[in-house]
């Protein structure tokens, strides 16, 4: 067995991972308390949105892959949609070309609350007050933040001390931001979720309780607040002021949704993922580009293979999914089709974006996917990962953390998995609402969203800006299931990296031998990771660039040296810098459960007896 920087756990009563261990072990506590796996994931998800403030929100997104115990796997969809005001002519008209990075004009309706609301309500077993003390009580009364909440409050100092005085007055207390070993607290917040639960109260029983929460942040004085904040003129990343769409209608009719999973069956499993409003359907078209005979786990080859497949997937991404026309999806995943795709393929490393034509259509991209960057990406074990802030428009690529007066940062996004003793699962990425996103609502303690940044301000694309449709988000989430059973939770943050990081992490699992008689999550996470970015970026301001090839310095030099040979453009990168994957699973024979999580950034855990 090969040496992994932590074990990957077994027990038979529970097993959680997360990005963040606050969340995990609130998680296990609703699990020893009685709670199921939904319960136990709701209650870690709203942990989440305290301690990793500049990861996620409350007013963020969440897709959601549940697998219950005898059931079928579904995808709840917690990505809002456009504001009915927030079409492409609006937006040119005052002048934009693309969505801003920041900003209420950013902002979608808000998913995750409604979301995390109906996994509780459906699924779960417990009261909302069960499942929201836990992030009660980090927000009262404080919690010690993780190293790069402060630095990401300092990268935009300004921009809140000078702009977004909200912010500033949460985040730089008496001019300090948050450091590690002190508490830090968000009083505003708690006394959102206090207030949420008073006026719930006398509504019944536990069901009814939770209805009439929902109803509260869609017209109650959340929602209030929510829209107040979208009306204000605020600094966005295109340098001017601009009010957002969103309004009270907007809210009020939105909820999220249930709905079937993209799958694909690869070699006796079957991957389960959200569909092509998500970039979910990417792994699934990496799987199916894949030959019957992949060469040797991790050599030059292997790489190559992988990386290549991901181009092709990825323009056919930018050419076909989105939520705004049809998703020819069944012929994007088709043997035939794939055959084709996967001829493409050659010794050389391709520096072309080259979407298909499935069913014989003629691709369309926007005129801005083609936007070519040749500067170096930079790179940080954090910085390869959702876009909260653009960095400058000179430089759309993955990098470190800039700072600046528009409040040039990067962030990321959080992961989690649960499975309990009785074999339910989920798997859920939130993301969204980043404290850099939009300034704080001052009555609630937490900002909007920016995922309408995503969408092509151009008429006519799968991914077009449209009321009433969702942005095609890069959260991705995956379950895995063998003979029709589920047996894998798994996801990462990283936004356009995900189902990269993802595909190395299946396989791995899927390809090696396994630990202790179970599937060796922890060495499929630790393993050398990488990633290209020869593909239009999904964040403002987009661009890409052709021929990149990101590894972990790790990665066996002669690997390196061969895959540029092939004429990949390689950055070597720090040593832990690839994925920050979170995983779970369940041995259907044996009702064995397992678990492991990411040691890059040195703050994911999984806890589990």
């Amino acid at each position: 067995m090969s040496f992994t920087t932590r074990p990957t756990l077994q027990g038979t009563f529970g097993m959680v991972s997360s990005t963040h261990w606050l969340a995990s072990q609130s998680a296990m506590a609703v699990l020893e308390d009685g709670g199921n796996a939904y319960d136990a994931a709701v209650a870690g998800a709203f942990v989440l949105h305290v301690v990793e403030p500049h990861l996620n929100g409350p007013a963020g997104e969440v897709p959601i892959l549940l697998a219950p115990a005898g059931g079928q796997v579904r995808v709840l969809c917690g990505q809002g949609v456009a504001p009915a005001g927030a079409s492409v002519a609006h937006y040119k008209g005052l002048g934009l070309d693309l969505v801003p990075g920041t900003g209420p004009l950013a902002a979608a309706v808000p998913g995750a609350f409604d979301a995390w609301m109906l996994l509780l309500r459906d699924h779960g077993t417990k009261s909302l007050v069960d499942v929201l003390r836990y992030a009660i009580g980090y927000a009262e009364d404080g919690h010690a933040p993780v190293e790069n909440v402060g630095a990401t409050v300092e990268s935009v100092r300004e921009l809140f001390e000078t702009e977004w005085t909200s912010s500033a007055e949460l985040y730089l207390p008496g001019g300090k931001a948050p450091r590690p070993g002190e508490l830090f607290r968000n009083p505003a917040l708690a006394a959102t979720w206090k207030r949420l639960i008073d006026e719930v109260a006398g509504a019944g029983g536990r069901v009814a309780q939770i209805e009439a929460a929902r109803e509260v942040w869609r017209t109650g004085f959340i929602a209030e607040a929510l829209v107040r904040q979208a009306q204000r003129p605020t600094l966005d990343t295109s340098g001017a002021r601009h009010s957002g769409t969103l309004t009270a209608a907007d809210l009020a009719g939105w909820s999220a949704t249930y709905e079937a999973p993209a799958t694909y069956d690869w070699n006796g499993w079957t991957l389960c993922k959200a569909g092509p409003w998500s970039q979910g359907p990417v792994l699934l078209q990496q799987l199916a580009l894949l030959p019957p005979e992949l060469p040797r786990y991790g050599s030059a080859e292997y790489v190559h293979l992988l990386v290549e497949g991901c181009k092709l997937a990825m323009a056919d991404r930018e050419a076909w999914y989105g939520d705004a026309a049809e998703v020819p999806l069944a012929e994007l995943l088709s043997a035939e089709y794939n055959a084709g795709r996967r001829e493409l393929v050659g010794d050389k490393a391709s520096y072309e974006l080259r979407p298909g034509s499935p069913g014989g259509r003629a691709p369309r991209l926007s005129a801005h996917a083609y936007v070519v960057v040749t500067d170096e990406p930079g790179f940080s074990p954090m910085g390869v990962g959702e876009p909260t802030v653009a960095k400058n428009p000179t430089s759309p690529v993955p990098g470190e953390p800039e700072t600046g007066p528009d409040g040039t940062t990067r962030g990321d996004t959080c992961h989690l998995d649960v499975v309990d003793r009785w074999g339910n699962m989920v798997a859920a990425t939130p993301s969204g609402g980043w404290l850099q996103s939009n300034p704080v609502v001052p009555e609630l303690g937490f900002p909007l969203g920016t995922r309408l940044q995503m969408t092509w301000l151009e008429e006519g694309l799968p991914n077009s800006l449209t009321p009433g449709r969702r942005p095609r988000t890069t959260l991705t989430p995956s379950i895995a299931l063998r003979a029709g059973v589920p047996v894998l939770a798994f996801g990462t943050p990283g936004g356009d990296q995900q189902d990269q990081w993802q595909l190395h992490f299946f396989l791995a699992v899927a390809l090696r031998s396994p630990v202790r008689g179970g599937l060796d999550l922890q060495g499929a996470i630790d393993a050398p990771n990488w990633h290209n970015d020869s593909f239009p970026g999904s964040f403002y301001p987009r661009g890409m660039r052709p021929g990149s090839l990101t590894v972990e310095a790790r990665t066996d030099p002669r690997v390196v040296e061969e895959l540029r040979r092939r004429g990949h453009d390689v950055t070597v990168g720090e040593p832990w810098s690839e994925g920050r994957l979170c995983a779970v699973a369940r041995d259907p024979e044996t009702g064995v459960l397992s678990a492991a999580a990411n040691p890059r950034g040195m703050q994911g855990y999984a806890v589990g007896r």
